[in-house]
């Protein structure tokens, strides 16, 4: 049985998940607004939980039908085959969109589908470890989607401490894949935070699959086969590694957590994390690879006017000390990535993160 399967994700980084897809043998894959689509069955749509890094959350469609007013769509929410689906003894949360429909309460349309699925499968409604039944009603056509991945994707399991305004590991494994990294050259991130760069990288060079080591909700689904899912998770055994994955920051306390997550995460002996400022950072041994930074931004910690002193430190710092390395900046201020002075290739799109819109910025190698 083949269906639409959504790959969700942050608007402006659809092109690069949809890259990220194709490379992974998920066929067709298209980029539209706010993620990718593909086709396919429920092993696809585990593996793409399993193996996916740059998708937030994957959504399965499981069904439409037409509707014009409330009673029909009661009527034929109370046809659709919920079991084959959903189980009885997992409760369900219903979510409704209504857009150019004549059918446009979403309340009332969410309380005629909540109540159909209860009373046809008998399934508890909302609460803990709720599945959640996406209903999209437009155009009079009502599609139906459940929600297979539960919590958003990029809580992989391993990471517990997390710093002040953290980038998201779905969004920093899309931007090192954007800066050409594919596992065979260091990464080092001057102002590492609880990790999140060095961490995504070295855990691509191992071949580690993000998702190896947490629950998704299409566990709970009636459409779960156990045994097929253990035998695609595998070992999942780390392939041998040559370079290494470099962290710092002047917060000792970020340097603990960063290391405390890079262990969690099966990478610590990948990983070297050192507590010092931007100031003393000197090229690591071994072959040049990627810069990968996140700075301050000045709208949520710390004023603009005073980071531009910073931003011009960083530069100077790394045309001085990163020759040969390619570096990728990820920041909301233009101004700010330009006050570096590094020779920056055009930038990216932008990209909706925590309320701002971040852009990356790379360069060729210095």
């Amino acid at each position: 049985m083949s269906f639409g399967i959504f790959l969700a994700t942050a608007p402006g980084l659809e092109a690069a998940l949809a890259e990220e897809a194709r490379a992974l043998g998920f066929v067709p894959a298209a980029a539209v607004p706010g993620g990718v689509t593909l086709t396919g069955g429920w092993p696809e749509v585990w593996r793409a939980n399993l193996a996916v890094r740059g998708a937030n959350r994957v959504l399965a469609r499981i069904g439409e039908f037409r509707a014009f007013h409330l009673a029909q769509l009661d009527k034929r929410a109370c046809r659709f085959d919920w079991a084959a689906v959903l189980r009885a003894d997992v409760p369900v949360r219903v979510e409704v969109t209504c857009r150019r429909s004549k059918i446009y309460h979403a309340g009332a349309a969410t309380e005629r589908i909540s109540r159909a699925i209860s009373e046809t499968l008998g399934a508890p409604a909302g609460g803990e470890g709720a599945i959640r039944v996406l209903a999209r009603i437009e155009d009079d056509l009502v599609s139906l989607s459940v929600d297979t991945s539960g919590e958003p994707l990029h809580r992989r399991g391993h990471k517990e401490a997390v710093g002040k305004a953290p980038l998201r590991e779905t969004m920093a494994a899309l931007f090192l894949r954007q800066c050409g990294f594919d596992g065979s050259e260091p990464v080092l991130d001057p102002m590492c935070g609880s990790g999140t760069f060095p961490i995504e990288a070295a855990e691509i060079a191992a071949g580690l699959l993000p998702g190896r080591d947490r629950h998704f909700t299409f566990e709970d689904l009636a459409t779960f086969d156990a045994g097929a899912w253990q035998v695609m998770k595998g070992g999942n055994a780390p392939a041998p590694v040559s370079v290494m994955f470099h962290g710092h920051d002047r917060d000792a306390g970020a340097v603990r957590m960063a290391t405390a997550n890079a262990a969690r995460a099966g990478v610590g002996a990948l990983t070297r994390f050192a507590c010092q400022p931007i100031s003393a950072l000197t090229r690591p041994e071994g072959p040049p690879g990627l810069v990968m930074v996140n700075p301050p931004y000045g709208a949520r910690i710390g004023e603009r006017k005073l980071l531009f002193g910073l931003y011009g430190s960083l530069g100077e710092v790394l045309r001085r000390e990163m020759r040969g390395w390619r570096v990728g900046l990820v920041t909301s201020d233009g101004g700010l990535a330009r006050a570096t002075g590094l020779p920056f290739l055009p930038p990216g799109p932008p990209v909706a993160h925590g309320g701002l819109k971040v852009t990356l910025w790379r360069t060729a190698p210095l």
